[in-house]
């Protein structure tokens, strides 16, 4: 098998449709199984994989799980050469897969890599960022983008060129093929995080065990960005950012870093308050959307 492909679902039945349907239609050179891992949606989606894909193995929470523990549950059934962690709010294109497992044949070097997302007209969605630190990350919670508009590039990696094949540090989860010798090495995603970061600490471990990430243009696919995490009341993506950025730097950071971001975020929240507007204010959506 080359490719086991898990998709993780929560209430967006008419994308993952799209997203199955493509898949299907033009992945013919390769072979693959998908997984889908529901997390408990509403909208009849559990129904329509068992009606419309009889061939996919289906996997239905009780609950919402969150990412890494849903991706997990299939992880550990997936029999390809590669596993895939896809969004349901994508769409493979019609040599997507395949150039993605050529280019893995071709770098054995490569046990993490992503490729070029795209939104529907083509342009470029900017996605390969540096590994968090206490610097970007207080940036982050005390909005300082508002005042210094460039405070973040060098985390943000804005001079990035998506263009050409780079070693990162790290690579959007939305599309995230991982080595199976990897999963043999280090094991699962980390469960701590429900939702943000865990994509991070996986590619954390995973230098730390010798492997490498990389950045490829050698495939591309269309990334509708967070159709599912949009339906959540903005101030519960607020708690999941927090609590996850939080795990993350009580894992990988001094406590003194993890307790000046802890105590920060009340401050943040005031500053977000003080500016304003927020429902309204395009600026502090991106920021949202970005970073919680």
């Amino acid at each position: 098998m080359d490719l086991s492909i898990i998709i993780v679902s929560w209430n967006v039945e008419n994308l993952l449709r799209k997203n199955l349907k493509a898949i299907f239609k033009n992945s013919s050179n390769i072979s693959f199984e998908i997984f889908v891992v529901d997390n408990a949606s509403k909208d009849g989606t559990a129904e329509m994989i068992k009606t419309e894909f009889p061939q996919v193995k289906l996997i239905v929470n009780e609950r919402n799980f969150g990412f890494a523990k849903a991706n997990n549950e299939a992880i550990r059934y997936a029999s390809g050469r590669y596993v895939l962690l896809l969004n349901p709010d994508m769409r493979v294109l019609p040599d997507t897969l395949e150039n993605m497992v050529s280019w893995m044949d071709n770098h054995q070097e490569a046990g993490i890599a992503g490729c070029r997302l795209i939104k529907e007209n083509g342009k470029t969605i900017p996605h390969v960022r540096k590994f968090p630190t206490l610097f970007d990350q207080l940036a982050v919670v005390l909005k300082l983008p508002y005042i210094f508009p460039t405070i973040l590039n060098k985390y943000l990696m804005n001079d990035f060129d998506y263009l050409k094949e780079a070693e990162v540090d790290s690579i959007r989860g939305s599309f995230f093929t991982i080595r199976n010798e990897v999963i043999e090495k280090i094991g699962e995603l980390d469960e701590r995080f429900f939702i943000w970061f865990e994509e991070v600490d996986y590619c954390k471990r995973a230098r730390a065990a010798g492997f490498k990430i990389f950045y490829t243009p050698a495939a591309k696919c269309v990334d509708y960005v967070g159709k599912s995490f949009s339906q959540v009341p903005r101030g519960k993506t607020q708690k999941y950012f927090r609590d996850s950025m939080l795990k993350y730097f009580k894992k990988w950071h001094s406590g003194l870093s993890y307790w000046i971001l802890k105590i920060a975020w009340p401050f943040g929240i005031l500053l977000a308050m003080i500016f304003g507007g927020l429902k309204n204010d395009k600026t502090d959506l991106k920021l949202v959307k970005k970073y919680g």
